[in-house]
């Protein structure tokens, strides 16, 4: 994901957080009941874990200037020029920024852990490398949610207390699965065979749920995807001279609607969840509409 403007983003989460929480919670005395921030997911959320994993003599874009430079003063890992949507929901909860997990060996995660790694999927590298999309790395939301487990011994200690942890923690489920689209969509893949990934990465998506769930999770925030056809990346890229394929904010409609039937296809399993699982909470996070208003009234939101 490109640059993120940290200005940009207060609007985003400000106006996000309006409607969010109202449906999350009673009130922001509630909120701040959680003791931590668990995450996954991938550039959105990632505070340094791919900075971390990364050869340092082959750093990616986000270890230079000028990412960072607006809120920490140097770069940090995150895919902004200062913060990102999970700092602001750790300081609307009133906790530490979310430390990463991988060269913080030695940091207190008591307050949260994030394993989110930037360009992460939701499905497995292989399984997409099969389909000739080339992952940049294999740290999906499987690999993610394994070494969380197998870290809990040093996050939590004995399994009471584990569980204990997981309880009582927001757990931040992505963004995720963004980028499984992605590697399709930038080769100029035919929509409709992008469209077939759709119901495997709710799938993963809904298996992780259910396995956190298991282990004691009770509180998920699943954020959906981003209105792609609003992004400069792809209105460049799927540049045309054909104006009925954009609609009146200059977006490109076949590729918002794909972002539609994702963000559908994830609400209705989710809503399945709970059903399931009616001792807990799962939030749908509607990143789409609240980006797309940003787009459509950019003066309004700075």
């Amino acid at each position: 994901m490109a640059s993120v403007d940290s200005h940009v983003l207060m609007k985003l989460v400000g106006l996000f957080f309006s409607t969010l929480f109202i449906t999350m919670v009673s009130s922001e005395s509630e909120c701040r009941n959680f003791e931590s921030i668990i995450s996954f997911g991938d550039s959105i959320a990632d505070t340094g874990n791919r900075l971390a994993l990364s050869d340092p003599n082959n750093l990616p874009l986000n270890g230079f200037s000028p990412y960072g430079e607006t809120f920490f003063h140097q770069p940090t890992g995150r895919c902004s020029n200062g913060r990102l949507i999970i700092d602001f929901i750790a300081e609307f909860l009133g906790l530490p920024y979310v430390p990463p997990y991988f060269g913080s060996k030695n940091r207190n995660f008591e307050k949260g852990v994030n394993f989110a790694v930037d360009a992460a999927t939701a499905l497995e590298s292989s399984f997409l490398a099969k389909r000739g999309y080339s992952p940049t790395h294999n740290f999906s939301l499987g690999v993610q949610i394994k070494i969380f487990k197998e870290s809990l011994p040093n996050l939590c200690g004995l399994p009471p207390d584990c569980r204990n942890m997981i309880g009582n923690a927001l757990i931040l489920m992505g963004e995720i699965g963004g980028n499984d689209y992605n590697f399709p969509l930038l080769q100029l893949r035919p929509v409709d065979e992008v469209k077939e990934l759709v119901p495997l990465v709710i799938s993963t998506i809904s298996s992780a749920i259910t396995e956190l769930i298991g282990m004691g999770g009770r509180t998920f925030l699943v954020p959906g995807e981003f209105p792609k056809g609003c992004l400069v990346a792809y209105l460049t890229l799927y540049q045309t001279s054909n104006m009925e394929e954009y609609d009146s904010f200059g977006c490109l409609k076949w590729l918002n609607k794909f972002g539609e039937y994702h963000n559908e296809q994830l609400q209705a399993e989710l809503k399945r969840l709970r059903k399931l699982n009616p001792h807990v909470d799962i939030i749908y996070a509607d990143y789409y509409n609240t980006l797309l208003r940003l787009n459509q009234e950019p003066s309004k939101y700075g």
